[in-house]
């Protein structure tokens, strides 16, 4: 059961997410809402659990783990389909361990903006409800203000609910949980010759379209442990994430890290480990390491494939080149020998006209070596007359495609210190922004400003 916080109040919510589930966003402000979804009450056809599960950290077996902090009020028919609600931080469990149960104010505001950021960009997510909070302290590094964030997704089931039944030599409960997901969530899988290892196809497929998303846009997980992989092929628990601004591909965004197992460049095959990872969990139920291995093997060419999309989509390519992967290196390296910004860099791409050079003024001004970019970019245009592509048009695709907007570490931070004042504007303010990531927003584009200074010395932690 939740454990109650004294004097709830309101900070922040989704209306596109409170739209999932039939509900109006300003209704979650109401008191009786606040309490629910605070755990200061719970309703009458709630039956509250905290689910048990097993995983890898950081590559190492860690055992059970399990909900430490969230509590699964039940779940909830939406217009798009059922949706669990869970609240995060609602106290403690039978799976706190040395914990708390609880979440703070600052990490709360985060994942809640950056799962609907997300979900904004078209990543495949977790969705964020609603955020309460209470002036109860909490301590981490410091003391901090107790929050709860009520998060929905279809399933939290992760790769390490199976990995528990695996290691615990449980073979029923582990079928049990198979057939389940099989049935609810992959109802098409259920007639094939061997559904265990249909399963195991499909989700490998999913978290490989699943880490290209996250490259595409820049996104860092931080924390891919294996009890932080979604089933179903979500993006789950925002940690220590962040968005790649001046480019590295060996960025490390979470500063627990301290080997960079999950940097940027890391992420694909992180994924790919993380899905040997449940392909060994459910080989008791698959059968044999080679049907096993079979299902495994469409990682890397689901990952390349999407990822090739992707990258076509991200530079206005409507056609297919032999040459295209050696202009994407390339673009790539220039990127990282001049650290330009990621998201600025692709945004500003879509305003480049093929035959004037002379317009490049501002993209050639996000890079230290500009020479180098008039030379990259030489073969870029030779490319786009490759295929007749109008500047227009390409704009209009490449626009719908590199977001102007994303949730830069230090957007977050603004909101959450004015939030620390019991000023919670901003959090609204920039979560009407980073939903709709794709526009022009005019009055908004300080929002898309290079990161200052100050941003630099910014760090998240797991404990984050």
């Amino acid at each position: 059961m939740p454990t109650p916080l004294p004097a709830p109040y309101f900070v922040a919510a989704s209306a596109k997410a409170a739209a999932l589930i039939g509900l109006d966003a300003p209704e979650l402000a109401n008191e009786d809402l606040v309490a629910v979804f605070t755990g200061n009450k719970v309703p009458p056809r709630a039956r509250p659990l905290s689910a048990v599960y097993s995983g890898h950290q950081f590559g190492v077996w860690a055992g059970q783990l399990g909900d430490g902090r969230a509590i699964l009020l039940g779940e909830l028919k939406g217009p798009s389909g059922p949706m669990e609600l869970q609240l995060k931080g609602a106290g403690l469990t039978p799976y706190s361990r040395m914990g708390d149960g609880r979440a703070v104010l600052r990490s709360s505001i985060r994942e809640f903006l950056c799962s609907e950021a997300m979900a904004a960009l078209g990543v495949p997510t977790t969705r964020a409800l609603v955020v309460t909070g209470s002036d109860q302290g909490v301590i981490r590094e410091t003391v901090e203000s107790a929050a709860v964030v009520t998060r929905m997704a279809p399933s939290f089931v992760r790769f390490g609910s199976f990995e528990h039944w695996f290691y615990r030599d449980k073979p029923e409960e582990l079928r049990t949980l198979a057939d389940y997901i099989i049935h609810t969530f992959y109802p098409e899988l259920a007639g094939d010759d061997n559904p265990y290892k249909a399963l195991l196809a499909e989700v490998t497929r999913r978290t490989a379209h699943l880490m290209a998303h996250w490259q595409a846009v820049g996104f860092m997980h931080g924390v891919m442990n294996t009890d932080n992989m979604s089933i179903l092929g979500l993006t789950l628990d925002y940690g220590p994430f962040g968005f790649m601004e001046a480019f590295n591909s060996g960025h490390i965004c979470n500063h627990t890290d301290q080997q960079g197992r999950y940097s940027y460049a890391n992420q694909p095959q992180i994924g790919h480990w993380n899905c040997f990872a449940l392909g060994q969990a459910l080989l008791p139920l698959i059968g044999s390491v080679e049907d096993t291995e079979d299902a495994l093997d469409v990682y890397r060419p689901e990952f390349g494939r999407r990822m090739d999309e992707l990258l076509h989509a991200k530079l206005g390519l409507t056609t297919y080149s032999e040459d295209d992967s050696a202009l994407f290196d390339a673009m790539f390296k220039l990127m990282q020998d001049n650290h330009v910004d990621f998201t600025l860099f692709f945004r500003q791409l879509g305003n480049l006209r093929v035959e004037d050079p002379g317009a490049d003024t501002a993209i050639r001004d996000l890079f230290i070596h500009r020479e180098a970019f008039d030379a990259w970019a030489g073969t870029y245009r030779q490319r786009l007359r490759a295929e007749h592509s109008a500047d227009s048009a390409r704009k209009q695709a490449m626009d719908r495609t590199n977001p102007k907007y994303v949730l830069r570490n230090y957007l977050a931070q603004v909101a959450i210190e004015k939030a620390q004042q019991k000023d919670f504007s901003e959090v609204a303010r920039l979560l009407a922004v980073l939903e709709k990531p794709f526009d022009e927003q005019p009055g908004n584009e300080h929002y898309a400003a290079l990161p200052p200074d100050w941003a630099s010395h910014l760090e998240v932690s797991c404990s984050s």
